[in-house]
């Protein structure tokens, strides 16, 4: 993952406007198109390495100068041109280089499965030609690298592109979506990047369209360095496979599982399905704040002054690798009744500045008609405790001086009220920012038991790093929820400066607790700050226990992965994990959780855990 800088750091500004003329245009591909020819059972492909104009945004908006993939005789693309071919098919691939100030190593032109990455070099103005089978199906990637980058200083991952290998006689139902970023430094504090989905930054990406009832098919492709934790609003998808671009993995029916956010390493892909069973807008998108917001993913980055409006208006509130989804019902829709609706009134206020935050963000429960006081917040907000079954109906006062939103993170309800100010709803009923002294009533509906997330929509990272996050938990119908032997732990930021340093329950001491001997505790575990990974360790001594796999984002494990391993995990932004911790031994253990920072040392915050 690239540098996570602090608000006043963005993002790609502009070249020069005196741009060479001569150069092509880059077109955003939306890989719905194989490029090459088919000639009986070859595919002939004929592909040129050049520098075009891209506009990442708007077209004929800002733009910069980038290396990229065409055909011959084509507008370049990014990401480059789509190759999908069915199993068995001969590729006969021709890369002809036309820079002349630079070599290229063009990477991924043969099949698959494989090692390591074969290597095509071209010189300027030099032509090579690749033969190979294309034998085993899954979803790999290609890409070419123009001379010798500096990882540390820039990125150039515009050139990287979707390869598809369909099994033989099965027709092509999805859709591909591949991630390409362009960065650079400008200075020592400020990051220039473009963040790019199928060649276009939110909200110039491709609106995505689904009917009630579909199934719907995606492969995702990360053709950049960085992790994307990648996050479906109001559903869930079935992870069917995985892979690292060189190899890929199906799941068997037995191994796949459900997800809310599954994360992504770099150049790694995944293969989702999802049922479209609620009509609405949703989204797809990278939980990585810093790849979403406007402080960090629009072209220029916005003055000093302007920052803090612009993450709050509802309009703009959202850039970078995001998705916007449809769903829209066959016939007239009526959302199903709802019958004794659990009821909890939450307040968002401010309080007394604390650590690091720049302000004191938070939620409290109102009980009755007693208010709290107006500077009360609880960092992070209480745990909502909710049946499965029984619909919630929430509502949040905005007691702040500025407008908010709240996200019910991996809950399946209706699509107004998800959150997302501006674009939860359908048609012209839009869910309007909570202004100031204002509510809002989310209605949510609990078709099952597990660990969920709420947190901040708006101005996600000064209210989200204040402490405007909180945890839901979902029990089956008859249960209490038991803090003697079900554990909470909520990951979060002490404001939104670097080196970040996490808050664990929203403090950074974590005191010891007691655990009962003899007991089955459940361990639930939730990240939910801006960045980046948390590792979870469960140790006695200097050795590594054993926990069994529960869940992850609220959705039970199948029996063939829920299984006892041993008790190390790695949650990025947006996951929830569930362990169960049989603890049999009497004795002293240590729960390391550590934050791990890509610009300083890890962030520790170990918690003794005595059984007796």
């Amino acid at each position: 993952m690239r540098p996570v800088l602090a608000v006043a750091l963005v993002l790609l500004a502009s070249f020069s406007p005196s741009q060479p003329a001569e150069l092509p245009i880059v077109a955003p591909n939306d890989n719905r198109v194989s490029a090459g020819v088919r000639r009986g059972d070859t595919l002939v492909l004929d592909l040129v390495v050049n520098r075009a104009t891209w506009y990442p945004e708007a077209d004929g908006g800002r733009s910069i100068v980038v290396e990229a993939l065409a055909e011959e005789g084509k507008a370049p693309q990014v990401p480059a041109p789509l190759i999908r071919v069915r199993a068995g098919t001969h590729i006969v691939a021709t890369v002809r280089n036309a820079l002349t100030d630079s070599t290229v190593t063009v990477k991924g032109l043969h099949s698959r499965p494989a090692a390591t990455w074969g290597d095509m070099r071209l010189g300027p103005g030099e032509r090579h030609t690749i033969r190979f089978t294309a034998t085993t199906p899954g979803t790999y990637m290609y890409y070419a690298v123009a001379g010798n980058i500096d990882p540390d200083k820039f990125e150039r991952e515009t050139t990287g592109g979707a390869f598809i290998v369909d099994p033989a006689g099965v027709p092509a139902t999805d859709r591909i979506f591949v991630v390409n970023i362009w960065g650079e430094y400008k200075d020592s504090l400020t990051y220039r990047n473009a963040l790019a989905v199928n060649g276009k930054t939110w909200p110039h990406t491709e609106r995505l369209f689904a009917s009630l009832g579909d199934s719907v098919r995606y492969r995702v492709v990360n053709a950049s360095v960085r992790v994307h934790p990648m996050h479906l609003h109001g559903m869930y998808f079935r992870v069917d496979g995985r892979g690292n671009g060189l190899a890929d993995t199906t799941y068997t029916p037995e191994r796949q599982r459900l997800a809310a956010t599954e994360d992504m390493l770099p150049g790694t892909t995944m293969s989702m399905v999802w049922y479209a069973d609620r009509p609405g807008n949703w989204l797809l998108h990278c939980h990585l704040a810093f790849h979403v917001i406007p402080e960090a993913s629009l072209l220029d980055a916005p003055p000093p002054e302007a920052k803090h409006a612009l993450s709050h208006d509802a309009n703009v509130h959202m850039v970078g690798l995001i998705m916007g989804i449809t769903v829209k019902p066959r016939t007239a829709w009526t959302e199903p009744p709802r019958t004794d609706p659990q009821t909890i009134r939450l307040l968002v206020q401010e309080g007394k500045r604390r650590g690091r935050s720049e302000q004191a963000m938070g939620f409290v429960m109102a009980s009755g008609d007693t208010a709290p006081p107006s500077d009360s917040v609880q960092i992070p907000g209480p745990v909502l405790v909710l049946t499965r079954g029984r619909p919630a109906d929430i509502t949040v006062v905005n007691r702040l001086s500025e407008p908010t939103g709240i996200h019910w993170h991996g809950i399946e309800l209706e699509s107004y009220s998800d959150g997302v100010v501006g674009w939860s709803g359908m048609d012209l009923r839009l869910a309007p920012p909570i202004a100031p002294n204002d509510s809002f009533v989310a209605r949510l509906t609990l078709p099952r038991a597990g660990t969920f997330m709420y947190h901040t929509h708006l101005g996600d990272l000064i209210q989200l790093t204040s402490g405007m996050y909180g945890a839901i938990v979902v029990l089956e119908p008859g249960q209490r929820f038991d803090a003697t032997r079900d554990h909470v732990y909520v990951f979060g930021w002490d404001g939104p400066h670097e080196p970040a340093q996490m808050l664990v329950n929203g403090d950074s001491a974590v005191p010891p607790k007691t655990l009962a001997a003899g007991v089955k505790h459940r361990l639930r575990f939730v990240n939910i700050g801006p960045a980046p990974y948390v590792r979870v360790t469960l140790m006695r001594d200097t050795s590594v226990v054993r926990w069994r796999a529960v869940a992850k984002d609220g959705a039970d494990l199948a029996p063939a992965v829920a299984i006892e391993r041993a008790a190390v995990v790695m949650l990025n932004v947006g996951e929830t994990y569930d362990f169960e911790f049989d603890a049999r031994e009497p004795g002293e253990y240590v729960l390391q959780m550590n934050q791990l920072n890509r610009t300083g040392p890890p962030v520790r915050r170990p918690q003794r855990l005595i059984v007796r």
